[in-house]
């Protein structure tokens, strides 16, 4: 029933926030290193009061936006090639492979020396855990087409463009929207860590901060805050996923 989809993960917050407050309150553990909620929440009004929690959240969402958007521009196109083209999946292929289980935090040393401090060596993490599963994943997708719609392309004289736009695209528009569903994810969790080295701003900073400063409320509120920008994100994601002009391309599996 719908109201399930809200009931239910309200029970689940209010069952953990409970959990978390008698831990705090009767566990041999000091406020210090675990904050209890009400510390957590007057911490909470003091960022939001003092505009860092939103000048820090505006930040990370700006990089993962770029990121994340160049990585699509990008990585979508070199899929279908990959997918459509023998040659060059054979040529590419193996380098895409190659680089795609590299971490992108490995990458952190050589984005510092390349783009320096700020937003671009950041941007770039981003786009380098974003690129590569959108390339496999459109590939796949585009390989999984039957044969069938491009033989009856042939025989109506379709042209590129129009095996694309007509056949190609639509077929893989659901797969692709679950490929942007689960590429958003990296791309926030990757947004994180990088904050953390390379800028001086961003929920990755204000937590890497907080915890120089000791001040642990502040960390759960930059993680509280991450969680719920990632439950708003898939969220978008999923409704993306219901549009009804993209529901044909299930049936050319």
């Amino acid at each position: 029933m719908p109201h399930k989809r809200i009931i239910y993960p309200l029970v689940t917050f209010f069952f953990i926030i409970i959990l978390w407050e008698l831990v705090t309150r009767f566990g041999d553990i000091s406020s210090n290193n675990f904050p209890k909620p009400i510390e957590v929440l007057i911490s909470t009004e003091e960022l939001i009061v003092n505009g860092k929690l939103l000048k820090n959240t505006v930040a990370s969402l700006f990089r993962v936006s770029i990121g994340f958007s160049l990585a699509v521009l990008l990585g979508v196109p070199l899929g279908i090639i990959l997918g459509r083209l023998e040659n060059a999946k054979f040529l590419f292929n193996p380098l895409v492979q190659f680089l795609r289980p590299i971490s992108p935090l490995a990458w952190i040393p050589l984005a510092m020396l390349w783009f320096g401090i700020g937003d671009p060596p950041a941007i770039f993490l981003i786009f380098l855990a974003s690129f590569f599963p959108m390339v496999v994943s459109t590939s796949v997708a585009v390989e999984s087409i039957r044969p069938t719609f491009f033989q009856v392309a042939a025989n109506f004289n379709f042209s590129r463009y129009e095996v694309l736009t007509k056949i190609v695209i639509p077929a893989i528009t659901p797969q692709v929207i679950t490929a942007l569903r689960m590429t958003i994810a990296i791309a926030w969790l990757v947004v994180v860590a990088a904050e953390m080295i390379a800028v001086q701003s961003g929920l990755g900073y204000l937590i890497l901060d907080s915890r120089n400063a000791l001040r642990m409320d502040y960390v759960m509120v930059g993680m509280i805050a991450i969680g719920i920008i990632g439950l708003l994100l898939d969220f978008i994601m999923r409704k993306l996923g219901n549009i009804e002009s993209t529901a044909w391309g299930r049936l050319t599996k």
